[in-house]
């Protein structure tokens, strides 16, 4: 899962993003609200951390014009805690208020539940065929069987289940999972893929990761002739 955090103050954006990171999630980091709205509206992220008081260009103007084409989840981030802002901030489309200073427990608890909310049905988990994904508690079964993921694995993992069906060339997958451009010198992504199949896949019917020839990788459940 892919967050953009925007925030002008150093140290805060430093301990968001180390604290992201080390939950699980690809994390990209600006300091101003020009640059923000620029990567918001050309970049695919699940979830935007934003600060209302930004330079350059202040949150509020940076959501609505977000919103003019985009329902990208918003976290609004501000040191102003009066109720007036927090309703505005939701009238104008975020998706949930958050006020500095902030434990990081918290906030991190508010990403994951707006996360959840983003998923069909409110659903905190995905399944396709006997493989499930618990975005509650971070943990994949097979079977019935508890697999241990790394964060990455987790989060490459969430991607293929969110995107079943649909084939995905390496470089998204680069970019959504390890926030990089895509090398076709670096096999990251054939490494990863082959260590998340020996989890989910080689010990249980039926095979679920494909490879699409030239193409990319997919997610999903064929019969026996497509496998």
């Amino acid at each position: 899962m892919r967050i953009l955090i925007v925030e002008d103050e150093i140290k805060t954006g430093t301990y968001l993003r180390k604290g992201l990171t080390e939950a699980g999630f690809t994390v990209d980091w600006v300091a101003d609200g020009v640059t923000g709205q620029h990567r918001a509206l050309t970049e695919d992220y699940d979830l935007i951390i934003l600060d209302v008081m930004l330079p350059g260009q202040d949150g509020w103007t940076v959501l609505k014009n977000l919103r003019r084409t985009h329902s990208t989840s918003v976290l609004l981030l501000t040191a102003r805690d009066e109720v007036d802002d927090k309703v505005r901030g939701l009238e104008m489309g975020g998706d949930d208020y958050l006020g500095k200073p902030f434990d990081f427990a918290e906030l991190l608890a508010r990403v994951r539940s707006i996360l959840r909310r983003g998923q069909p049905r409110d659903a905190a988990s995905l399944q396709v065929s006997n493989l499930v994904l618990d975005l509650t508690r971070r943990k994949a079964t097979r079977q019935g069987d508890t697999i241990l993921l790394t964060a990455k694995e987790f989060a490459l993992l969430w991607l293929l289940m969110r995107r079943q069906g649909e084939i995905l060339p390496r470089s998204t997958i680069a970019s959504q999972v390890w926030d990089m451009n895509f090398d076709s010198d670096t096999n990251v992504v054939d490494a990863a893929i082959r260590r998340l199949r020996a989890k989910v896949d080689d010990n249980y019917e039926p095979r679920l990761i494909h490879t699409v020839r030239g193409m990319g990788y997919v997610l999903e459940e064929r019969g026996l002739s497509q496998s």
